[in-house]
């Protein structure tokens, strides 16, 4: 599966549950059981491979505003949310996490920056299809801490001045 195919599946799913995270983990699910199991370790790849792309303080501090506050469990499932967004949207954020003011349309931070399920997608679908647990993906190690710079939250002004477009918008 290369990257291309990776996204059409993001989309199709995503456009299918009409923006329910759940629902759109239900599809996605559904979709790679279709798949064999081969092309599931390989969609988990692409998949893990942003989630730790999008590990990164200024992604946090996008959330963080989003959703009035992000632990480390509401960065994970952000992240999967971000990813469920497509490939738009995604690489939008991480050229520029201010810019997610204007790359989302509505959002609810009670529904919406919150798609753990769509982390496990590839692992229900590949138990499904075979009765064992997902494979190692081979990956490098997760970094340890987000890239870039800390910078504290809590710091009003900080934020601001370094999302004005989030902070305008959710804040």
């Amino acid at each position: 599966m290369d990257e291309t195919e990776f996204w059409e599946i993001i989309d199709a799913t995503r456009e299918a549950a009409d923006g329910d995270p759940e629902e759109h983990a239900d599809l996605l699910i559904e979709r790679l059981t279709q798949l064999d199991p081969d092309s599931v370790v390989d969609f988990a790849r692409h998949f893990e491979n942003r989630f730790h792309r999008a590990y990164r303080w200024d992604v946090w501090g996008a959330a963080d505003i989003m959703l009035g506050g992000a632990s480390d469990d509401a960065f994970d499932f952000f992240r999967c949310w971000l990813i469920g967004q497509g490939r738009h949207v995604f690489e939008g954020a991480l050229h520029e996490p201010d810019a997610l003011a204007s790359l989302i349309d509505a959002f609810d931070p009670e529904v919406d920056g919150d798609a753990e399920d769509l982390g496990y997608a590839a692992d229900e679908a590949y138990e499904a299809l075979t009765g064992v647990r997902l494979p190692d993906l081979a990956l490098s190690d997760p970094p340890s801490e987000p890239e870039g710079t800390y910078f504290d939250f809590e710091d009003s002004d900080g934020m601001a001045d370094r999302f004005p477009k989030l902070w305008a918008r959710f804040s």
